[in-house]
């Protein structure tokens, strides 16, 4: 058992989120029933256990999300190193100021 498996207990996170299973699976593409059996004790293949990680836990609407976004994040990464960490403080700051104003 990997220690990511550790903290991504499928029951406890849904269960934190006031989700039923439907609501809680079908939002990174597992029906209700295959849900459960993970949430039983199944081991869950790695790309249901990184969907689960990103929608639930970062919270990632991946409807959102298109692949350019990774070519972009990729080539500021590697090119654009100072650039890249400048934007990514300013989101953590804004994110934090909002994460303040809602609670």
């Amino acid at each position: 058992m990997k220690i990511l498996d550790l903290f991504l207990n499928p029951r406890e996170i849904r269960q934190r989120l006031g989700m039923n299973q439907q609501q809680f699976w079908t939002q990174i593409g597992v029906t209700q029933s295959g849900g459960s059996r993970y949430e039983a004790g199944r081991s869950m293949p790695k790309p249901v256990r990184e969907l689960l990680r990103l929608v639930h836990i970062e919270q990632i609407d991946l409807s959102r999300v298109k692949k350019e976004d990774f070519e972009i994040i990729e080539y500021l990464k590697t090119q654009q190193a100072q650039l890249y960490q400048s934007l990514r403080r300013d989101a953590r700051s804004m994110q934090r100021q909002t994460d303040e104003v809602s609670h």
